[in-house]
């Protein structure tokens, strides 16, 4: 692909970007997300802090994949890196064929927007919106100026009826601060699927609150995976989330060190 040549082909956030052609798996279906030989270091003073030492990975379409580790495994690490979030100091990772780390700031920060949605353990809402405005945000972030103002009605539309179906139908007009931590944590998870992304990284998205609360934003979580047909990377320490996954990573001093098959509940 020459630096000429757009990445996307058209402004409609429900169709994928042009990618080319990959043979890695059967059927020609190509892995969402794949990271090869991804290493990352940070320079403290005066020494070099190796923190992730050459890890493949690949979330395959449609699966849930959890990544457990303990705390300094490096899996937030390697989480903002395949969130395009942070560079790797080497490797490669690519979004649907894409090698996301070789396009330019903008053309990766529209591969990041379209097409992978986040939920964090801390919400990250802004505080001056409203939970409908707060849902509609990668939208606004998207479609700038006039464009966003001539579909503004249908991304509000489509925000609303995630929110209602959530259960928050009276709390739309709500700022982050009127919320509950389950409450948010919902208005997150809308936020994170409004552009219909392939691909859902969800960091600790229970880690804020108790169990009761939890368990029901999990549950709405993994409804809309499943519905919806989208890959998910969960990371947890929750043993009890991991076994909801199909298979589950385990992560130490910087490498996977372990793939193991967890069985899908019934």
């Amino acid at each position: 692909m020459s630096s000429e040549e757009p990445l996307f082909t058209t402004p409609d956030p429900s169709e994928p970007p042009r990618v080319p052609s990959t043979s890695g798996n059967a059927g020609g279906v190509s892995s969402p997300l794949t990271s090869s030989g991804i290493r990352r270091s940070f320079e403290v003073g005066e020494r070099r802090l190796e923190v992730l030492h050459g890890v493949d990975m690949e979330l395959r379409p449609g699966e849930r994949l959890a990544l457990m580790g303990t705390s300094g495994a490096g899996k937030t690490t390697l989480l903002n890196i395949l969130g395009l979030l942070d560079r790797p100091t080497e490797g490669k990772v690519h979004v649907e064929g894409v090698d996301a780390w070789s396009l330019s700031p903008a053309k990766r920060a529209e591969l990041r927007n379209r097409r992978i949605g986040f939920v964090f353990q801390f919400y990250h809402l802004l505080p001056e919106l409203t939970a409908l405005e707060n849902a509609i945000l990668p939208a606004m972030i998207l479609f700038k100026g006039s464009e966003f103002r001539r579909r503004r009605e249908e991304f509000e539309g489509k925000a609303h009826d995630m929110l209602v179906r959530f259960g928050l139908s009276t709390r739309l007009g709500h700022r982050p601060g009127q919320l509950s931590g389950g409450e948010q944590q919902r208005v997150a998870i809308a936020r994170a699927l409004l552009l219909d992304p392939p691909i859902l990284i969800a960091d600790e998205p229970t880690g804020n609150l108790d169990r009761g609360t939890g368990e029901k934003v999990l549950e709405i979580l993994l409804d809309e995976q499943k519905e919806r047909d989208v890959s998910l990377l969960l990371v947890t320490h929750d043993e009890r989330l991991a076994k909801r996954c199909e298979r589950v990573l385990f992560m130490e001093d910087g490498l996977i060190q372990a793939d193991s098959s967890a069985p899908m509940p019934t």
